[in-house]
């Protein structure tokens, strides 16, 4: 739906208060009632119905009585409210341009008080071309229900912070401005897209540098996921910047290294492609990381050390779970408890004994494991025995030899027999339950009939019924 702002200006305040009304009501409802519209807005005389019916007409909201009266807010609606409240707040006083448009979101030009111009993008997740989003995304996690306005919320609101957080760590990325609900305001990026670029002067230079933030964002725990040619914005300056942020993924993620090697190989099938460049040595990237490379150039995914932050942590990034955390936060303090002790205790038994504490959650595990093998044991043991005892009878030829005793076989073996009766009772009762179970189902008492039923009292009907309860075996 195309964004046309002029009709915001003709919009008064009793619009804008029903359209929070419905946006309120989504909350727990697909399609909003008409009652609550009207008493979450809370007009008086019954001004409701009659502004309902001019934002009908403006397309802000959609009409649905296939089940009951009802409305719900379509995303030219949502645009309004988003832009209502930056408005509100100074961010932007003017709406441009459209600039871009993508498969998840649209972008507009938009002017500050004092003339800076800056970038609005929208998220506008259902189109057709992706649609695909609970498979794709996990912004839904452990929720079942949801509407595209939500997920569109939650798409932006996750780019908006992994933008602020790489800014803060020195990537070049826009500046992130402000969010509110599916709206994010930036600072607008002057240059063009990587994709229409059809020469560098310096095309080695600017493949290394890009590959380089890959590997350095691998480095803070932080994966793009969507990082091609479509996605870097270049200057004249030849100043590489990158976008489009939602799709971020964990170091930690199952599909991790998937996410990284598509990435790079994005960029090196790019730029051999448009540029002509041979990968026969590693690039030297500028950031300084050192990372081991394969014979194409390529950099090898298990050699990235993960130890200069943890953004993924910080962000809570997809693949990121609280188990990590936690296991982070306990190696941490493993740590330093370790130090502290290496430091005030010299002796062997102090070390020894804060092992101990460490890995008692290891050792039940592994004494866990054993008490599940014990009849494994007793059978291994005894069969070593047989082993050995036919041995020294073929050596010496005589005709009784001491057998070597297991240790705790015989505890074993009682164990194991308590076991076994208790199986064997359990396995009696079941059957007794299944034979007492099918014997009511086979003897049961026939279904009445209701008393309401039409009950036949001859004629064909009748007949026929006899027939097929003779022939079924009643």
């Amino acid at each position: 739906m195309k964004l046309d702002v002029n009709a915001l200006r003709y919009l008064s305040k009793d619009d804008f208060r029903v359209l929070t009304a419905v946006e309120m009501g989504m909350r727990n409802h697909e399609i909003v009632p008409t009652e609550l519209v009207n008493s979450i807005s809370s007009l008086k005389h019954g001004g409701t119905y009659k502004v309902l019916k001019n934002l009908l007409k403006h397309k802000l909201l959609h009409h649905d009585s296939s089940k009951y009266d009802g409305f719900r807010l379509t995303y030219l609606g949502y645009d309004f409210l988003a832009i209502k409240t930056m408005v509100n707040r100074g961010v932007f006083v003017a709406v441009g341009r459209q600039i871009g448009v993508g498969k998840e979101s649209d972008i507009f030009e938009v002017a500050t008080e004092d003339g800076t111009v800056l970038a609005m993008k929208l998220h506008r997740l259902g189109r057709v071309s992706f649609r695909a989003v609970k498979s794709k995304r996990d912004y839904l996690r452990h929720r079942t229900s949801y509407n595209w306005l939500y997920l569109s919320r939650l798409a932006a609101l996750k780019e908006f912070a992994f933008m602020k957080a790489l800014e803060e760590h020195g990537f070049p990325v826009p500046h992130a401005v402000d969010c509110n609900r599916h709206c994010v305001i930036m600072s607008l990026v002057q240059g063009y897209p990587l994709v229409q670029v059809k020469q560098l002067q310096n095309p080695d230079m600017v493949f290394e540098r890009i590959i380089g933030l890959v590997v350095r964002m691998a480095e803070h725990g932080l994966i793009h996921c969507d990082f091609n040619e479509f996605n870097i914005m270049i200057d004249d300056d030849e100043k590489v910047t990158m976008i489009d942020f939602p799709q971020m993924v964990s170091m930690d993620h199952r599909n991790a290294q998937m996410y990284f090697d598509r990435d790079v190989e994005c960029i090196f099938k790019f730029f051999r492609k448009r540029f002509n460049l041979s990968f026969e040595e590693s690039p030297d990237e500028n950031d300084g990381s050192e990372v081991d490379t394969d014979e194409s150039g390529r950099p090898r995914f298990s050699s990235i050390a993960k130890g200069v932050g943890f953004l993924d942590k910080e962000l809570a990034a997809s693949g990121f779970t609280r188990k990590d955390q936690e296991d982070i936060e306990k190696f941490i303090e493993g740590g330093i408890e370790k130090d502290a002790d290496s430091s005030d205790e010299e002796s062997e038994d102090g070390g020894r004994n804060s092992d101990s504490e460490l890995n008692k959650s290891d050792i039940n595990g592994v004494d866990s494991l054993h008490l599940l093998d014990q009849q494994e044991q007793t059978i291994h043991c005894d069969e070593e025995a047989r082993v050995e005892e036919n041995q020294e009878n073929s050596e010496t030829g005589q005709s009784q030899t001491s057998v070597p005793e297991c240790p705790d076989a015989s505890d074993k073996e009682e164990e194991n027999q308590t076991m076994n009766n208790n199986d064997a009772e359990l396995t009696k009762r079941l059957r007794k339950q299944n034979r007492r179970v099918i014997a009511s189902v086979r003897g049961g008492r026939k279904s009445l009939a209701s008393r309401n039923s039409y009950k036949d009292k001859g004629g064909s009907s009748s007949r026929n019924s006899k027939i097929q309860k003779q022939m079924s075996g009643w």
